[in-house]
């Protein structure tokens, strides 16, 4: 008996097989990406591992039909088939990036919850279209298998009202203009994991999600207390492409110059943060590598957000007793680990550098010196095993 863990984007989709038996602990049955869905034409690109048996796989998928998705998922389906736990599905855990206020927890897919979802769009372009074209595809061609939908919002929903409300008039906030925050699947797993590792987690937590989409999420007694993210995915840190938090006065200069809607989100989604700035990539690893003046100045901006923003949550929490790092520049950045960590020294915040370095998003690491005042870790996110338990247990519930 197994559980299906998509996360469908713009042009790849990621998915992991895991045992209900097992949820808790034990591996992937099956990991994989499916990539070059934004390609009419093909080919896609799958590549999986199984770390049941050691297994792995790296094959070109031929475009046979006016839908990439629809050969990507016939690929997919091919593939479980391979393997005997993808035989007994039970499941298809979705992560959906916007729940808005309504959903708050898991929920099986429907066509009024697909409705509603639809038109939370404007507020995640980037994730949000993508993310119910995979629910689609899926319920097509699983037709039997029950479609779980698991919110990104959901990890934030309670945070209090003195985060959540923006200062605009009363009905505007009474329309669900608020902060909703994301990353929450990502959240949850790694409150989760430091709970399980030390008992500072029910104190004063900062988590740190740092990739192409980045944000930050204090945590109190293991519940979110505030995150950088706001009402849409834009606000907060700098990011790959996105801008993060920006004076709103830009906005309407930028509108007396005669901007329109899509040129602002174009710019704002796919043009600026490491790839504005530096005008090369938005790949911190190429940035790294090279010696342009404009590359460092865009990895000097990047790490300068992320202390802005940890000593604003610090102030929220009234102290800090954990940082902990993830996500792909996160897990795998060690020097931009130890800049944000001698920033923070005021803090308490001292790293063995040894650790730091051997830190690489393979496995979880306490990376902070002994006696540090603050608990440093590197923990490798693993949403889809959260979106599996909780497509389990609204199946159970039912």
């Amino acid at each position: 008996m197994t559980v299906l863990a998509v996360n469908a984007g713009s042009s790849s989709l990621k998915f992991a097989l895991y045992p209900t038996h097992g949820l808790d602990a034990d591996p992937a049955t099956l990991v994989g990406n499916l990539e070059g869905l934004e390609s009419a034409t093909g080919p896609i690109r799958l590549t999986w591992r199984s770390d049941a048996d050691g297994q792995s796989g790296d094959e070109q998928i031929a475009v046979t039909s006016d839908d990439p998705f629809h050969d990507a998922l016939a690929a997919l389906q091919q593939l479980l088939t391979r393997f005997p736990a993808g035989r007994g599905l039970q499941a298809v855990a979705h992560r959906v990036v916007h729940g808005g206020a309504t959903y708050r927890e898991p929920v099986r897919v429907t066509d009024d919850l697909l409705a509603t979802l639809r038109a939370l769009c404007p507020l995640a372009p980037l994730h949000q279209p993508h993310n119910l074209e995979g629910v689609e595809a899926f319920r097509r061609a699983l037709p039997d298998v029950p479609q779980i939908a698991c919110f990104d919002t959901a990890f934030h929903a309670d945070i209090p009202p003195v985060e959540h409300n923006f200062a605009l008039p009363r009905a505007l906030t009474q329309q669900g203009i608020r902060r909703y925050g994301f990353h929450g699947l990502s959240y949850q797993y790694l409150m989760g994991q430091l709970l399980r590792l030390t008992p500072r987690a029910t104190s004063r937590v900062v988590m740190a999600h740092l990739g192409n989409g980045s944000s930050l999420c204090a945590a109190h007694g293991g519940k979110s207390a505030a995150t950088t993210m706001g009402f849409s995915a834009l606000d907060g840190l700098m990011m790959g492409t996105r801008s993060g938090s920006l004076d709103a006065g830009v906005l309407l200069h930028l509108m007396e110059q005669g901007w329109d809607h899509d040129r602002i989100q174009t710019l704002l989604y796919k043009q600026s943060g490491l790839l504005g700035v530096s005008g090369l990539t938005a790949d911190m690893r190429r940035l790294r590598a090279s010696e342009l003046p404009a590359a460092r100045e865009a990895i000097a901006m990047y790490t300068h957000r992320v202390v802005r923003e940890t000593g604003a949550l610090t102030a929220c929490l009234g102290g800090l007793d954990v940082l902990a790092f993830t996500g792909g520049i996160g897990e795998h950045d060690a020097a931009l680990r130890a800049d944000v960590a001698q920033r923070l020294s005021y803090l308490g915040v001292t790293l063995n550098p040894a650790a730091n370095y051997r830190a690489t998003g393979n496995d979880t690491m306490c990376i902070s010196a002994e006696g540090s005042t603050v608990q440093v870790w590197v923990i490798p996110t693993d949403e889809g095993r959260v979106a599996a338990q909780e497509a389990m247990a609204v199946l159970q519930a039912a």
